[in-house]
């Protein structure tokens, strides 16, 4: 499959192309070719039907991103996987409304998810993309906003506005985590994960914060706890449980300083701060396997990233596992709603053979193996317990292999 470029890019967003969009079926992989064949027949350019495909499957992917939204946009395969979901970006949008900011300068603004946030709350949107393409797709995705406009540029070739005109102005950075040229196996552009490798650079990043007191970027959920500047807010958020991000906030875009997670879903946000986890995060761990009670929590992993594990201890009166482990045990089924609450059935020293003559006395034979905090393949383990999912009318066990007291225990649950 060749590579959109800027040309086509103009295809696309013009009379023929859009209109050829816009009459796409959903799209179904096994109708791809067919349907390919019929447009072809009917008259349109194989090189614009291919790339009008292009856009239909990627279009369907963006569903779970931006929801009908996706139906109107253009996209790269690399700026669908890195933008933003568009109720994190509102979210993101949300802290320069508040803070009374008129104008926002996106400096890699990617395919325009953060950009089409801020324009939809009618801010004044500057976004700045190195790459041609993607800037070019972003102007499509903006073009409903006359507010917005949209510039192919580095970010470190960008003047902002000083003096007077720098009153009302925020900066929001989302710097390129992929190593151009370079793909995984699935053919993505590959990932990089350190501050070092970022672009724009961290650095470069903090100069721009000095310069302009409202600035945010979007960092990886990777960020360690110790590069977070002094005065900030280090935001990890998760959706539905998977964790997406870490926001860096300064100035009047701090809601909480210190580490934070935001615990986001369709319907509600809890967002749990350092104060939340002060008074948990100083309570012992257990000493051994006897001291687990008989109830097991697990905070969602936002939380954990954000290292605030001391809120879940202090909202269940309980105890850490093994400090950095994340499970709380306690002694009452409370209800916490960024945490999942199970039931022990067991909890004993990690040994494969007694484990697996517990669970065959008790007729399991089928399990699922969740392990945090121990070094362990779980598909061995699961070999060695013998249990291969051989479904002869037995039951699955959910199983927990962690650590108390620096020792490798497994847990029996039930979630509750």
């Amino acid at each position: 499959m060749r590579a959109m470029d800027a040309a086509m890019v103009a295809r696309l967003a013009g009379g023929e192309g859009w209109g050829l969009l816009q009459s796409l079926p959903p799209y179904d992989e096994h109708d791809a070719l067919p349907l390919q064949l019929r447009l072809r027949a009917a008259g349109f350019d194989a090189d614009l039907v291919a790339a009008a495909l292009t856009q239909a499957r990627l279009r369907a992917r963006a569903v779970d991103k931006f929801g009908a939204f996706a139906n109107a946009m253009l996209l790269t395969p690399d700026g669908l996987e890195q933008a933003t979901r568009l109720p994190i970006a509102a979210r993101h949008a949300h802290r320069y409304a508040a803070a009374g900011l008129g104008v926002v300068h996106d400096l890699g603004c990617g395919v325009g998810a953060d950009a089409m946030a801020f324009a939809g709350l009618e801010l004044e949107v500057h976004a700045v993309d190195a790459d041609e393409v993607t800037a070019k797709v972003a102007a499509v995705n903006l073009r409903h906003w006359p507010s917005a406009t949209v510039t192919c540029a580095r970010v470190e070739d960008v003047r902002l506005p000083s003096g007077a005109a720098a009153g009302r102005l925020g900066v929001w950075l989302d710097p390129a985590r992929r190593i151009s040229g370079v793909a995984d196996a699935r053919g993505r552009t590959r990932r990089v994960f350190s501050l070092e490798a970022i672009s724009p650079s961290w650095q470069q990043v903090l100069a721009l914060a000095e310069s302009v007191p409202a600035t945010g970027v979007k960092l990886s959920p990777g960020l360690s706890h110790g590069a977070v500047p002094r005065g900030c807010e280090a935001q990890w958020t998760s959706w539905k449980g998977e964790v997406l991000e870490c926001a860096v906030w300064w100035g009047p875009l701090v809601t909480t300083t210190g580490r934070t997670a935001a615990v986001c879903s369709d319907t509600e946000t809890h967002v749990v701060t350092e104060a939340d986890a002060a008074s948990g995060a100083g309570r012992p761990a257990l000493r051994s396997v006897s001291d687990v009670g008989p109830w097991l929590f697990e905070p969602d992993r936002a939380v954990i990233r954000a290292g605030l594990t001391g809120a879940l201890v202090a909202a269940v009166d309980g105890a850490e596992l093994d400090a950095g482990v994340g499970y709380v045990s306690g002694h009452t089924a409370s209800e916490v709603p960024w945490a999942r609450r199970f039931r022990v059935v067991e909890a004993m020293p990690l040994s494969t053979k007694s484990l697996a003559r517990w669970l065959r006395d008790r007729g399991y034979d089928r399990v699922t193996i969740k392990k945090r905090g121990v070094t362990l393949d779980a598909d061995l383990l699961r070999r060695q317990l013998k249990m291969t999912g051989r479904g002869k009318g037995g039951t699955e066990a959910t199983l927990v292999v962690t650590r108390i007291a620096g020792t490798q225990v497994a847990l029996v649950v039930t979630p509750a």
